[in-house]
């Protein structure tokens, strides 16, 4: 089996969502947790209008006061050409797109159409390619959209090659409302390698019918080595409706671990935030390994 990259996800895709207010002291007390627990990359910021999701509204001063390390392996969530503008103020290393699937859903959740999103990442990219910025793009609501229904897999194959013209660093595949299962997964996946090269591609699950790790493992089986999850499992989109929370990190990092690939991260050393986390939210994280602990127990 190969080695796995695990993108934590809770800074930005966490938190965005949750009633409970986070600090901007607390968000890094979080960000620093993830990245002891060796995770590969972090997403710690969402350059977004503030406006809108007034939880990011911090993202700058966070980036400002993580360690060195924690800043090498950050990136920022960048919606537009003020997003990047935003993001190259604040020096951030890498950024991620979000190109939805459906114009209903790109309508609510970045006031355009799909095509003025390709457009919007096609004039960002090169942005940040002048800038020296890292980029990954994702394919939001690729599995399936809240307000369209089911998504055909030649749309977001088609989409997956109008991104590749901007030359990412990544492609991701997101499945935004936790609507995808196994065999759509490996399905697309498969079709998307074939498009995409040499791109690496990433794969991001939520776990609204708790099919997201089973997602996770067969992207694994078809060659995915990048990641996204939250840690505990919180998480969520504000403008999806009913959408939960991003599959667990320490329950994806187990799977994956017990099937033989090879991940860096250390469950033990993340749980110990996830454990801050869990008090900070009165208990409540969806991740069944910090409920149950790593099997087998460790001494």
């Amino acid at each position: 089996m190969g080695k796995i990259e695990i993108v934590e996800v809770s800074p930005r895709d966490g938190l965005q969502n949750q009633k409970v207010e986070f600090t901007t002291a607390e968000k890094v007390r979080l960000i620093e947790g993830c990245i002891a627990g060796g995770v590969d990359r972090i997403e710690v910021a969402s350059f977004v209008n503030p406006k809108r999701v007034p939880q990011m509204a911090d993202g700058p001063q966070v980036f400002a006061d993580i360690s060195p390390e924690a800043q090498k392996k950050s990136i920022g969530l960048v919606l537009n050409e003020r997003g990047i503008e935003r993001a190259i103020e604040a020096g951030i290393p890498e950024i991620n797109f979000v190109v939805v699937a459906t114009d209903t859903f790109a309508q609510k959740n970045q006031s355009s159409t799909t095509q003025g999103l390709i457009e919007a990442w096609l004039t960002v990219s090169k942005m940040a390619r002048e800038a020296g910025i890292r980029t990954s793009v994702g394919i939001s609501a690729a599995f399936g959209c809240p307000y369209e229904g089911e998504v055909p897999m030649s749309r977001v194959l088609d989409l997956v090659g109008q991104v590749l013209e901007g030359a990412p660093d990544e492609i991701g595949l997101a499945d935004t409302i936790g609507s995808g299962a196994p065999a759509q997964v490996a399905k697309m996946v498969a079709g998307a390698r074939k498009i995409v090269g040499n791109v690496p591609l990433r794969c991001h699950f939520h776990n609204t019918r708790n099919a997201g790790l089973a997602n996770a493992y067969a992207a694994a089986s078809e060659g995915v080595t990048v990641f996204d999850s939250s840690l505990g499992g919180i998480g969520g989109c504000p403008f999806a409706p009913k959408a939960t929370g991003n599959i667990p990190t320490e329950d994806l990092v187990w799977m994956l671990q017990r099937s033989g690939f090879e991940v860096g991260a250390d469950i033990e050393r993340l749980m110990e935030t996830t454990n801050w986390l869990a008090e900070k939210l009165d208990g409540q994280v969806p991740s069944m390994v910090f409920k149950a602990g790593v099997f087998p127990p460790r001494s």
